[in-house]
């Protein structure tokens, strides 16, 4: 009887134990609600990242252009080297229609007709030449069918007909309407001959890449002098920005494909900053990126200015526009990045608060560079914070920064306790 008496006692012992127990728990977990309503804190984890000064922005492009215009331009041309295909000087890189072209090029048809019809007609068994001409026709024949490139369409076919050509010749030679086939081909020659020396020839005067897309602005949007760059002047050509140029069926040109330049319009302060000489970074829509050289500015009276940049890459994505947008990006750094709410400042320093387990440290760091919401922040130097009048207890004494350490945003300075 005793025993269970005092098991009973030892089980009410427990439970009011345990009753205090939770009661504390609970209090401490209101009290901790409390101080978070009271007075919340947000904790930033420190990460590694980029930030940018940035601005979407229009440019005008301006390249090194010579235009091909021949005599005979009214009579429309056939492309020779494709557009956007590098050409070396002397080569020749399209030809413009003699005045009978249509009728001659009907002639030439019809003989070929002809000329076929006649090597179908022969009963004898062809020679081994001719099989192998066959060969080689068959297999031209196979690859224009999987080319879309204009130059090598044009070449295979070339390759056809003087295969043709030799095959009918032969086969003449060899057949009973030997002498009726020769006759064809000779009047197939004089036509093609005909037809040849009435077309006028271009050939690049330079080295370059060719185009077709002629506009009428290239000897206003020149590389000759930069300083003639206004506002005005460029507003006032009414360019549609993003608008691809039209491809002529007149003219050709041959563009300098180791640089181009953008002339752009700004009055941000990074642009008022800027100087000749500064390096930036060009972003275009698809998010190609490529380093510029600022190379020229102009000051304009309503304070802006005009800014050329020399691009030394993607010449040839940008032969298709006259205006574009893309994106200026004036600077960039990469480092620690944390929001400007964690940063304090006190007497010309910088701080942040870290919090470690419920231990809160003021971390004295140097920014690098900031935007309105982000700064890329580092460590001092011994050197540094000598200069700064660190003595030599405080040197050592001085906590970093890490990446990964908790720091607080809009941090009070009362919550330090190391």
């Amino acid at each position: 009887m005793n025993d269970k008496k005092l098991k009973n006692r030892l089980l009410g012992v427990k439970k009011v134990f345990v009753t205090l127990l939770l009661l504390i728990v609970g209090m401490y977990i209101l009290y901790t609600v409390y101080l978070l309503v009271k007075d919340p804190t947000e904790v930033f984890t420190v990460e590694k990242g980029t930030v940018y000064s940035e601005e979407v922005t229009t440019g005008y492009i301006v390249r090194d252009e010579t235009v091909l215009r021949g005599e005979n331009y009214k009579n429309g041309m056939a492309q020779i080297i494709s557009e956007g295909q590098k050409v070396a000087k002397g080569e020749t890189v399209f030809r413009y229609y003699s005045n009978d072209e249509d009728n001659l090029n009907e002639k030439i048809a019809e003989l070929d007709e002809k000329i076929q019809q006649a090597l179908e007609s022969e009963t004898g068994k062809p020679s081994s030449d001719v099989k192998i001409l066959e060969a080689e026709i068959d297999e031209k024949v196979k690859k224009i069918e999987n080319v879309s490139d204009i130059q090598k369409i044009s070449e295979y076919k070339k390759e056809i007909n003087s295969l043709v050509t030799k095959k009918a010749k032969i086969a003449g030679e060899l057949s009973a309407s030997g002498s009726y086939i020769k006759n064809l081909i000779q009047e197939r020659s004089k036509y093609e001959e005909k037809l040849n020396s009435g077309s006028e020839y271009i050939q690049a005067p330079t080295s370059g890449i060719i185009s077709y897309m002629v506009d009428g602005l290239e000897d206003v949007l020149t590389t000759t002098d930069f300083s003639v760059y206004t506002k005005e002047t460029l507003e006032n050509l009414n360019l549609k920005t993003g608008k691809i140029v039209a491809s002529s069926d007149e003219a050709g040109k041959i563009i300098d494909n180791f640089k181009c330049y953008l002339v752009t319009i700004s009055n941000t302060e990074n642009a008022k900053n800027a100087k000749v000489g500064d390096t930036v970074t060009v972003r275009l829509s698809n998010n190609d990126e490529m380093n510029a050289e600022i190379i020229n500015i102009n000051e304009e009276s309503d304070g802006s200015r005009i800014i050329v940049l020399q691009l030394n890459k993607i010449v040839e994505d940008l032969i298709n526009y006259r205006k574009i947008s893309f994106d200026l990006i004036w600077w960039s750094a990469s480092g620690l990045k944390i929001p400007n709410q964690a940063i304090i400042k006190q007497n010309e320093l910088t701080y942040v608060v870290r919090n470690r387990s419920g231990y809160y440290s003021k971390l004295l760091v140097k920014v690098l560079k900031e935007t309105d919401d982000y700064s890329i922040v580092t460590t001092y130097t011994t050197d540094e914070l000598k200069e700064l009048g660190f003595s030599v207890q405080e040197i050592s004494a001085y906590k970093k920064i890490n990446i990964y350490d908790e720091i607080l945003i809009n941090p009070d300075l009362e919550k330090v306790t190391e």
